[in-house]
């Protein structure tokens, strides 16, 4: 792999990690354009197109520049492009603390052992639920997480069915509501009520920065 590798890269920018276990942790975004998925409640559907193409060295020195260490690649759908599977080893060759997150409908058999993997399978009130790729779990490592974006009580449902039928509870499960659908108040009653092994995610970033791009 040459550093001159090419990707499509919708936008680098600086935050505060909002979701997964990675929480809280000053963070910079590498989100890549594309996605061949098309959620309803999608908060970033400016990624699917434009971008610019940009090296792997070019996109090293944006992500140096804010001094994070902590790295999150991203889109659209990140592994949309083959080339992304090259970014996520040279970022983890510099001494980077590199998560992904992906959509569960693409293979990451091939991603770097080194990543944090958060997939994030589709519930059906997302529209794509016929898109999950359950193999990717074979895939799946201790510090990797699976989250799972919810809209309704039926969603939930299907959420607690998964987690039994696939034995989620190995990995830490993430329940997130739709951003101003479903309210966080009453995810977290269903979950109390249901005892299930899963934690509630709320969008930290949203709370911080409303629905801002590049936040």
């Amino acid at each position: 792999m040459s550093s001159e590798t090419r990707l499509k890269i919708t936008e680098i920018f600086g935050s505060i990690q909002g979701e997964s276990d990675l929480v809280g942790w000053p963070t910079v975004f590498v989100r890549l354009t594309g996605c061949p998925l098309r959620c309803r409640w999608c908060d970033t559907p400016y990624s699917f197109h434009g971008g610019q193409w940009r090296s792997i060295d070019e996109i090293h020195a944006a992500i140096e520049a804010f001094g994070h260490r902590r790295v999150c690649v991203t889109g659209g759908e990140p592994l949309a492009q083959k080339r992304c599977l090259d970014l996520l080893s040279f970022l983890c060759d510099q001494g980077l603390i590199v998560s992904l997150e992906t959509s569960g409908a693409l293979d990451v058999s091939a991603v770097d052992s080194r990543v944090i993997k958060v997939v994030d399978f589709k519930a059906p009130g997302s529209g794509e639920v016929g898109r999950n790729l359950w193999s990717n779990l074979d895939c799946l490592g201790p510090r990797d997480q699976i989250k799972l974006v919810l809209a309704d009580r039926s969603d939930f449902d299907w959420a607690l069915a998964r987690i039994e039928q696939y034995g989620l509870e190995r990995w830490p499960v993430l329940l997130s509501p739709v951003w101003g659908e479903l309210q966080p108040r009453m995810l977290a009653e269903w979950l109390l009520e249901s005892g299930a092994p899963a934690r509630l995610q709320l969008q930290l970033h949203k709370y911080l920065w409303g629905e801002q791009p590049g936040r």
